[in-house]
């Protein structure tokens, strides 16, 4: 008997990737292969798709972390392998959890002692830790209408307009009205005293930012919480403080330490921060802090025992890794108060240096403030000839990733370009950064104004009116509307494509 065997794709020896047939063939776009294939042709073949995507040094959209030490990616890779629900199989891990927690909760002045467990949990980023607070906001509110036998079915947030999309999304998800205090041209953040006069018995909470995603301004919480504790007394309400704080959350306590935006304010009862953000981390992991046991309902707390024993969690996922709470913690021991404070001044002094080389273009003006997150936002002072959209689509030839949008109501006619300062951008890569935007902008200028820039924009084509009363004399418009009719045209485009906000 002979016994034949068929030698699977996955066993062919490949004197090189680019010699054999799968160079040649397109790559699986809708169904799952028959067969399969040589690991170094899946390596190399997947890794030369994503050569497409951008730099993530260059991508100054985001506040997400994109460098870490080697030591610390040799220990995420070390337990990318560890599921960090299976609390009991991998006790250190939640141990160190834990440890970050109690770091963070001191870090923003939570009333504990040195040696007292404080009360928080580890996320999958911000939006996640959000999700939580509100949870334990809009809980705690149902419970005390329903003892004073009072309506708990219309729950509100107050917040301002310029909140991050994942307050739209608890807002949506969990069925509680957004109330948002419009922004206006030069004051982009929330106005306590609007905010205050918006709040109602149904209100849960009021959300403030420590960072805003638009201009990287802090929120005044300390007036804030004045503000509120004087309605509370007038009305007999009780009406709490949550405090955003993804971005300046590891900011704030490292370089404005005065500043009173955390725990010492007794309204403030949770916080949530980023670690993948400036706790520089990479991305997938956040923190929620709440200020005691009392403010975290213990109903929303799950005790389950599926692995071997007791395991409370407090969570909207089930399984999540554990690296990136490993990295939290090395990065806390690695660097400590004074590394930290080190790393957050250099960004500092690297957005100082960009804002001031920006404003020596005198085609700019800037938007951002000195005190906040390391982040430069500048609007064009003229925009008739091209606006911020056509820098940042000329400026990704040059490999950056600079993002163009506009404010949200009442201050949508204002467009603006933002950057991020991260840990890893250097002196040297911000001088080559205002070298290419002076390039950019000298061919610009030197560019007829676009038709599309200038004719496209005033008369909207889409508008049926105009379309059939194309012989009738058009109302002449002011240069404020025009110039808003331009910034919504943008703004379409821009919608278009994958908001670099974020």
């Amino acid at each position: 008997m002979v016994v034949t065997t068929t030698v699977s794709d996955s066993d062919e020896h490949l004197h090189c990737t680019f010699a054999s047939r799968y160079a040649r063939t397109s790559l699986p776009r809708f169904k799952m292969p028959e067969g399969s294939m040589p690991k170094e042709a899946a390596y190399q073949i997947v890794n030369d798709e994503l050569m497409l995507d951008g730099n993530p040094r260059l991508n100054l959209a985001s506040f997400v972390t994109t460098w870490m030490e080697p030591e610390c990616d040799k220990l995420i890779m070390d337990s990318i392998n560890k599921n960090y629900v299976d609390m009991d199989e991998y006790p250190v891990t939640t141990e160190l959890q834990n440890r970050c927690v109690n770091m963070i909760a001191h870090l923003f002045h939570v009333p504990v002692g040195d040696d007292e467990t404080a009360i928080g949990v580890g996320t999958v980023g911000s939006s996640e830790a959000i999700m939580l607070a509100g949870l334990a906001f809009k809980r705690k509110w149902q419970a005390k209408r329903k003892a004073q036998g009072k309506p708990y079915d219309k729950p509100n947030i107050v917040t301002g307009a310029n909140v991050q999309v994942c307050w739209e999304k608890f807002a949506r998800y969990f069925e509680v009205e957004l109330k948002e205090v419009k922004l206006k041209e030069g004051y982009y953040v929330m106005d306590p005293v609007k905010a205050v006069e918006m709040v109602d018995e149904n209100t849960i909470c009021v959300a403030a930012i420590l960072g805003s995603t638009l201009t990287g301004e802090y929120e005044d919480v300390k007036h804030l919480n004045e503000l509120l504790t004087e309605k509370n007394k007038t009305t007999g309400w009780d009406t709490p403080i949550h405090v955003d704080a993804a971005s300046g959350g590891f900011i704030a306590p490292f370089l404005f330490p005065e500043l009173e935006w955390d725990f010492r304010l007794p309204l403030v009862k949770s916080i949530n921060v980023s670690g993948h953000k400036y706790g520089l981390v990479y991305a997938g992991v956040g923190w929620v802090i709440w200020r005691s046991k009392d403010d975290l309902p213990e109903e929303l707390v799950f005790h389950i025992n599926y692995l071997g024993s007791d395991q409370p969690t407090f969570t909207l996922n089930f399984s999540k890794g554990s690296s990136q709470i490993i990295a939290q913690y090395y990065q806390f021991i690695r660097l400590g108060f004074e590394g930290y404070k080190s790393i957050m001044e250099n960004c500092m002094e690297n957005a100082k240096l960009l804002r001031e080389e920006i404003a020596k273009t005198g085609k700019f003006e800037i938007v951002s403030k000195d005190v906040g997150v390391p982040l430069v936002a500048f609007a064009l002072k003229d925009g008739s000839r091209y606006t911020v959209f056509q820098i940042s689509e000329s400026l990704r030839r040059f490999g950056w990733v600079v993002p163009a949008y506009t404010m949200p109501p009442d201050a949508e006619h204002i467009a603006v370009l933002r950057v991020v300062i991260r840990e890893d951008f250097s002196h040297s890569l911000a001088e080559r950064l205002v070298s290419n935007i002076q390039k950019v902008l000298k061919e610009l200028d030197e560019l007829p104004p676009r038709l599309s820039t200038k004719a496209a924009h005033v008369t909207d084509v889409t508008d049926e009116t105009q379309k059939g009363n194309a012989d009738q004399p058009h109302p002449k418009k002011s240069a404020m509307e025009t110039q808003k009719e331009i910034f919504n045209y943008w703004r379409r485009i821009s919608d278009m494509k994958t908001s670099g906000v974020c």
